[in-house]
């Protein structure tokens, strides 16, 4: 069955199968060690595999077809799915903040920390690989939820290799007050990240226009056409990765039926070829001689 999944789910399930094997490997290092920094990328990373279960799911629901009762399509599934995935990510950054703060107050000590270095070197190498792939395929597909699902196993990157750095230190220089500390800066990036995620996920759900650059390029096609007096009314915007375009054009009263039909069409397809994933709704309008 596994075969004839889509590019998406299958890099999605491979993103789940990564971080179920990190979260076991860096919550066991973490009880060992005692390291509340190597404890908290063990709750980031299963916060991740929650995420990347969200995303399998979510790219599966959005390849959907329309249905009478989603005319539009589940494209918006991945904008619920980045949004749930943003609130997981704060509430773990909170999560490691209050576990830091009580391991402050209580005193940090850790054992055997080469366990912990050595898990981290092997959880950046997997999650650089991992979320490299996942990003060539979001862009591919334009998915949103694997966009957000390799942006946090790139954050997993950058507070892995803090506290890889962090352990190395205290090794070093005997000083597992640092650990904590590490714990709480990882904290706040995730948090920041989450805050991101959340602005970018909520844009889709209120139907924002598509950005300016692409919303140019449409203008630029219409305008190119000599047939087209003008236009007015025009509206954009996305659900998932596909993008919804309707405008009305203005054009000679004496335009033929058959011509009027065909610049329609022909405007479609020169949109289609520069945007991607487009469904083009045009209305034609026919102009007074003083307009024209």
């Amino acid at each position: 069955m596994g075969f004839f999944m889509s590019k998406k789910a299958k890099v999605a399930a491979l993103s789940i199968f990564s971080n179920t094997l990190l979260v076991l490997s860096k919550a066991v290092v973490g009880i060992i060690t005692g390291s509340i920094s190597v404890i908290s990328e063990s709750v980031h990373s299963g916060i991740d595999l929650i995420a990347s279960v969200i995303a399998y799911y979510s790219v599966k629901i959005s390849s959907d077809p329309c249905d009478e009762k989603h005319p539009y399509g589940h494209g918006k599934s991945e904008s619920i799915s980045g949004l749930i995935e943003a609130v997981l990510i704060f509430s773990a950054g909170l999560i490691i903040i209050i576990q830091s703060i009580e391991k402050i107050a209580s005193g940090s000590h850790i054992e055997k920390i080469e366990f912990g270095i050595y898990i981290m070197l092997f959880s950046t190498f997997m999650n650089l690989i991992v979320s490299k792939m996942l990003f060539k395929v979001a862009k591919e597909e334009d998915s949103l939820a694997l966009e957000a699902d390799a942006q946090h196993l790139m954050t997993d990157v950058y507070t892995t290799l803090g506290v890889f750095g962090g352990l190395v230190l205290i090794k070093i220089f005997n000083l597992p007050l640092l650990d904590p500390i590490i714990a709480i800066l990882i904290a706040v990036f995730i948090i920041r990240v989450s805050i991101q995620l959340t602005i970018k996920a909520i844009d889709p759900l209120m139907d924002r226009h598509l950005p300016d650059a692409e919303i140019e390029k449409i203008k630029q096609i219409i305008c190119s056409e000599p047939e087209v007096k003008a236009y007015h009314k025009l509206r954009t915007r996305k659900s998932g990765p596909q993008r919804h375009i309707d405008f009305h054009i203005l054009v000679k009263k004496s335009l033929h039926i058959d011509k009027a039909h065909a610049l329609t069409e022909r405007l479609e397809e020169n949109i289609k070829l520069k945007l991607s994933n487009s469904e083009v709704v045009i209305h034609v309008e026919p102009s007074d001689h003083h307009e024209e």
